[in-house]
């Protein structure tokens, strides 16, 4: 089962100006951590392949290359391989925001 997760500091008790993770503050902070990379379209291959377009943070696990998605102030990621998890709480926890699973 594919579980999906959002980064997002909706439910911090901060100043309104920072209840939205900005693109340029995500940029700043995946350029710093080495096993991370910024792509404008995610490209999905098997029997058909499928591009989608936006603000891809590619996380390195081995072979495997996993989406952190930027999109509208808040970071989604899948939750389907569980090496993520860890990961993911940290990034929240950095960018001083909290996980929420859908």
């Amino acid at each position: 089962m594919n579980q999906r997760y959002r980064i997002t500091r909706e439910f911090q008790e901060i100043d309104i100006s920072e209840k939205t993770i900005s693109l340029e503050e995500c940029k700043k902070y995946f350029e710093i951590k080495p096993d991370f990379t910024y792509t404008p379209v995610f490209t999905v291959t098997g029997a058909t392949s499928m591009s989608i377009e936006g603000d891809f943070f590619m996380w390195s696990y081995g072979d495997i290359k996993i989406p952190f998605r930027y999109y509208q102030g808040d970071i989604y990621v899948s939750g389907t391989n569980e090496a993520v998890i860890p990961i993911m709480i940290e990034v929240a926890s950095e960018l001083r925001a909290d996980v929420q699973g859908d």
